[in-house]
This record gives structure tokens, C-alpha cells and sequence, in this order.
């Protein structure tokens, strides 16, 4: 329980909360003349002018609930709390005011853990004394707190969902992280293994030459054995116990074997133009499993598609590639969130120095476009 409540107020408050947006202008617009409203409808609220300040002077703490929800609790509950202090509990609170659940609900999603719990300490004090100085009903009283830990578990839900959705994308992006670590170790093995070729081929030949030639093409062939050996631990390291895979890195010469041949669904189209022979090999198989990853999910996603195209043009500086379907672009595949496949593949592009973009065409289907230099430069 201490190890519970320990972790509650050491949580951090979520990345990147968003600002203020058109939404919150229009909220507070509203509810500024909707307040005034209800009190020209109300004339016999007691202390009516008194609340109708204090409920239009608070709107404004809207417009700071995501990145200040302490603060705004504080003020907000805090001037409630003064306000029934002051009138002996003698008033009635305007309908209007209802939009502190709106601060309680963002105080839990964007709060800090220690923030969440100063904060609610804060509202349930207000809310015991309004309780202690204006005699409730224990209806009106289990209504209250039913609405007020209703908001509190919204709120929860939220950050929670939120927070699960954050550690899957960031499981994600190291999942392509390891997998790009791959091919680049296949890249340097490669390099290392022709620098121990040409050091065992010195030695042969070295019967001739000087001895310090000799010596020279032994520590050449000990520092790239040993090379590989730490390598390959790396490697094994990285692939968390998963079974090493010999089989060589594919490459965009590998496309072909994305061609739909006997079987069901569109068909598969590749075209490859420019020279490909001396791309960097990370380039070179990220192409390949941008174009995978793209024709996997028009497959399963592009209604009444039937034909994909997948298209590779390079050039002296840049490879580009564009995967493109004619399916259907209504119903749940416009506002669907990028699949994990292609935000990994999004991660591998950006860690090579390239860009990519995936969205709807503007005359049918959906399109998939990346641009990655021919040398590369991973992070």
C-alpha cells in the first residue's frame, strides 16, 4: 500500500498536454451569456449577484485546466469555498457552475500525481463545507459525490488509456530500433568480414615481405575477428533471446516477391526505375519493408481495392518510393490512426534521414510516400 501511494504522488504529469484550442474559446463563450441567463430566468437566487460574479469571473481558468490544473482547482474551488464562508452557506450555487467538473476531470488527466492529490484534497474540502454550513439531504449528498468521483474516474480512465497507447508506440519504435541495429550489424559484419578476408590473404602472401607486413596483417585479422565476436553479442543482446535469423536482409530487387500470383484480392504491381545498385544497405531494406508493411495493410484494409501499385524511383541523391491502392477511401480508414506497422516503419525513415507520409488520395484510394537519402544517416 505505501509502495501504492508512493508511486501515486511521484507521478509525472503526461507529455505534451495540449494548449488551449477553438473548442475552449467556444466554451467559454458560452458559457459567459449562459450564466446570465440563467440569471434573469432565476431573479430569487439569494446572493445572485455575488454568484453570477463569481461564476463568470471563473471561466477563464477553462482556457489553463490542461496545462496548469492545479492551479486552476485552487482558484476555482478555493473561491467557492471563500464565497460560502462569506454567505454563511446562505446561497445557492447557479446551475452554471457545473463546469468545475470540467477542472476536476483535467486535473486527473493532466496532473502531476502529487498534483492529483493536493487538487482533490482541495475539492473534497470545499465540498464538506458546503455540506457542513448548508444542510443537504444525504440524496442531494450521494447525487453530489456520484457526479464528482464520476468525473475523477473519467479522467482516469483517459490517462490511463492514454498512457497505454504511449508505451505500445514506444514499444513499437524499439522494436525498430532493434531491427534496424540489425541490418546495420549486417552491414559492418559484412565490412569487417572483408577487411579478415584481405588480412588471411596478406598472410599468404607475406613470406616475401617485411616482417613488420606480417605483424601488421596478424593485428588486422585479430581486431576484425574480434570485432564480429562482439558484434554478434550485440546483436544477441538486442534480440532479447529471439532465435537469430541468418536469412540476408531483404531488398528493394526483393519487391517482386510482393506480386500477388494465384491468389485472392487486388493485385500487386512493382516498377523500379534509376539506378539501385549502390544504395546504402539500412536504405535499401527500408525500402523494401516500407513497401511490405504498405501493401500488408492495403490488403487488409482497402475496401473494394484492386489493384496496389508500388512504385521505386532513384535518383543521385535520393530514393523515393510511393505505394498507392484504389480502394475505397470512406468509413474508418480516413480517421483510423496510423497501424503500428507503418509508425515503426515512420520511426525507421526518420532514424535514416528521410520522410514519409501516409494518407488518403485526393481522387480514390490511400497512398504511402517515403523519401530516404542514398547514403542514409542513422541516428
Amino acid at each position: 500500500m505505501q509502495d501504492l501511494l508512493r508511486s501515486t504522488w511521484d507521478e509525472p504529469r503526461p507529455h505534451h498536454p495540449p494548449a488551449r484550442v477553438w473548442r475552449d474559446w467556444v466554451l467559454v463563450g458560452l458559457l459567459v451569456p449562459t450564466a446570465v441567463l440563467e440569471g434573469a430566468l432565476r431573479p430569487d437566487l439569494p446572493w445572485l449577484n455575488l454568484s453570477l460574479i463569481a461564476v463568470i469571473g471563473l471561466v477563464p481558468t477553462l482556457l489553463w485546466r490542461r496545462t496548469r490544473p492545479l492551479p486552476m482547482v485552487v482558484i476555482a474551488f478555493g473561491t467557492g469555498g471563500a464565497l460560502t464562508l462569506l454567505t454563511g452557506g446562505d446561497h445557492t450555487e447557479p446551475y452554471t457552475m457545473v463546469y468545475h467538473l470540467i477542472l476536476v476531470y483535467a486535473l486527473v488527466r493532466w496532473g502531476s500525481g502529487r498534483e492529483v492529490v493536493i487538487g482533490l484534497a482541495i475539492v473534497l474540502g470545499s465540498a464538506c463545507l458546503s455540506m457542513v454550513l448548508r444542510p443537504t439531504g444525504l440524496a442531494d449528498v450521494i447525487g453530489g459525490l456520484a457526479v464528482l468521483f464520476s468525473a475523477i474516474a473519467l479522467g482516469a480512465a483517459l490517462r490511463y488509456r492514454a498512457g497505454m497507447r504511449t508505451r505500445e508506440l514506444d514499444q513499437v519504435k524499439l522494436v525498430e530500433r532493434e531491427r534496424l541495429a540489425r541490418d546495420l550489424h549486417d552491414t559492418v559484419a559484412h565490412h569487417v568480414s572483408a577487411i579478415a578476408i584481405r588480412a588471411q590473404a596478406g598472410l599468404a602472401t607475406a613470406v616475401s615481405q617485411p616482417t613488420a607486413a606480417a605483424d601488421a596483417l596478424r593485428v588486422i585479422e585479430a581486431e576484425a575477428s574480434r570485432a564480429l565476436v562482439e558484434m554478434r553479442a550485440m546483436v544477441r543482446v538486442l534480440r532479447r533471446n529471439e532465435p537469430v535469423d541468418l536469412a540476408p536482409s531483404p531488398r528493394i530487387a526483393d519487391l517482386e516477391q510482393l506480386v500477388s500470383r494465384g491468389r485472392t484480392g487486388p493485385s500487386v504491381e512493382v516498377g523500379i526505375s534509376g539506378d539501385i545498385d549502390d544504395l546504402h544497405p539500412s536504405v535499401d531494406t527500408a525500402i523494401y519493408r516500407l513497401a511490405q508493411e504498405s501493401v500488408t495493410n492495403a490488403r487488409r484494409h482497402a475496401r473494394h481495392a484492386t489493384r496496389i501499385e508500388v512504385h521505386v524511383a532513384a535518383d543521385d541523391r535520393s530514393v523515393h518510393l510511393r505505394v498507392s491502392d484504389d480502394g475505397d477511401t470512406g468509413g474508418l480508414r480516413l480517421t483510423a490512426a496510423p497501424g503500428y506497422g507503418l509508425i515503426g516503419m515512420f520511426e525507421r525513415v526518420d532514424l535514416l534521414g528521410g520522410t514519409c507520409e501516409a494518407g488518403p488520395d485526393p481522387e480514390r484510394g490511400w497512398i504511402v510516400t517515403a523519401t530516404l537519402p542514398r547514403t542514409g544517416s542513422p541516428a
